[in-house]
C-alpha cells in the first residue's frame, strides 16, 4: 500500500507503481486522488486498471463507475474477479479530468466550499452553490466550434464526462463514458427567480430544455473567455493558461473496474 506524503502526490506514487508492473491501483479518495491518479495512467499509455474507495466530497467518479454506495469489502471482493471496461477520459488546456471541467458559477461554488468545514458530503456542495447563487456575476464565454454559442455572460458552462456535478447535480443526465464525446452545457445568465429555477432543476438533471440552457455533445471545442478564467477539474481548481481552453475527448483511454453494467 502506498500513502500521500503531500497533496498532487498520488501522481507520483502511481508513476511508481506502474513502472513496478502493477495491473490495477486501487485509490482511496475523492475525485481528486482518481483524476491524479488517471491522468499518470492515461499519460504513460498503461493497461493498467483504476478502482476506487469512494473517500471524498462528492465522489462523481465514483458514482459513475457504480462504487459510491459500497463498502471498502464489497470492493476488495470485486477486484480480482472483475472484467476492467475501457472508458473515455477529457483532456482540458493539457490536463486529463475523468468527470468534469467547469467554468464560471462552478469554479466559484467549489472555492467557496473549500472553506466549508461543518457539512459532509453532497451537502458541502449544495450549501456552497445556493450561497453563491444571487452574488455570482458570470463570465463571458464563446465557441467557434458549437453553433449558437456566442460572446454573451454565462452563468456557467461544464464539460462532462460523467453525469454528475458535486455529487448532487446531474448536470449531464445523457453523459456516457463509452460514447466518445464530452457532453457540454452553457446556461446563460438570469436573473436571481430564474437561477432558483435553474438550481432547484439541476438537482434532478431537467435543467435540460429550460430557456438559456444550450446542451450538445462534441468529441473535441475550443472555448475562449475574455480573461485566463479559473476552472473547476474533477473537484479542483485550476487556473488556465491563457484565455482560449482546448478540450478533447479520448475515447476507452483508461481501464476501470466498477460494478457491472456501470460504465455504459
Amino acid at each position: 500500500m502506498y500513502y500521500t506524503s503531500a497533496p498532487g502526490d498520488e501522481h507520483r506514487l502511481a508513476q511508481q507503481a506502474l513502472a513496478a508492473g502493477f495491473t490495477s491501483i486501487v485509490a482511496v479518495g475523492g475525485d481528486g486522488t482518481c483524476s491524479r491518479i488517471a491522468d499518470a495512467i492515461v499519460r504513460a499509455g498503461s493497461t493498467c486498471s483504476l478502482a476506487v474507495v469512494p473517500c471524498g466530497t462528492g465522489n462523481d467518479f465514483a458514482k459513475t463507475i457504480g462504487l459510491s454506495d459500497k463498502s471498502s469489502d464489497w470492493i476488495a471482493d470485486l477486484i480480482p474477479r472483475a472484467v476492467p471496461a475501457r472508458i473515455d477520459v477529457g483532456r482540458a488546456d493539457g490536463h486529463h479530468f475523468l468527470n468534469s471541467c467547469g467554468f464560471g458559477f462552478d469554479a466559484s461554488v467549489l472555492e467557496a466550499s473549500n472553506n466549508v468545514r461543518f457539512l459532509k458530503g453532497d451537502a458541502v456542495y449544495i450549501y456552497s452553490a445556493l450561497r453563491q447563487l444571487f452574488s455570482y456575476r458570470g463570465i463571458k464565454v464563446s465557441s467557434t466550434d458549437l453553433a449558437g454559442v456566442t460572446d454573451h455572460r454565462m452563468l456557467m458552462v461544464t464539460v462532462s464526462n460523467g453525469k454528475s456535478l458535486g455529487g448532487a447535480f446531474q448536470i449531464a443526465p445523457r453523459a456516457s463514458v463509452s460514447d466518445g464525446k464530452l457532453d457540454v452545457c452553457f446556461i446563460s445568465d438570469t436573473n436571481a427567480f430564474n437561477r432558483m429555477r435553474l438550481f432547484a432543476a439541476a438537482l434532478r438533471g431537467k435543467h435540460i430544455g429550460m430557456p438559456g440552457v444550450v446542451a450538445t455533445t462534441a468529441a473535441r471545442l475550443s472555448l475562449l473567455f475574455e480573461a485566463t478564467p479559473t476552472m473547476e477539474m474533477d473537484g479542483e481548481l485550476r487556473v488556465a493558461r491563457d484565455p482560449s481552453v482546448e478540450l478533447t475527448c479520448l475515447p476507452g483511454a483508461l481501464s476501470v473496474i466498477g460494478a457491472p453494467s456501470s460504465t455504459s
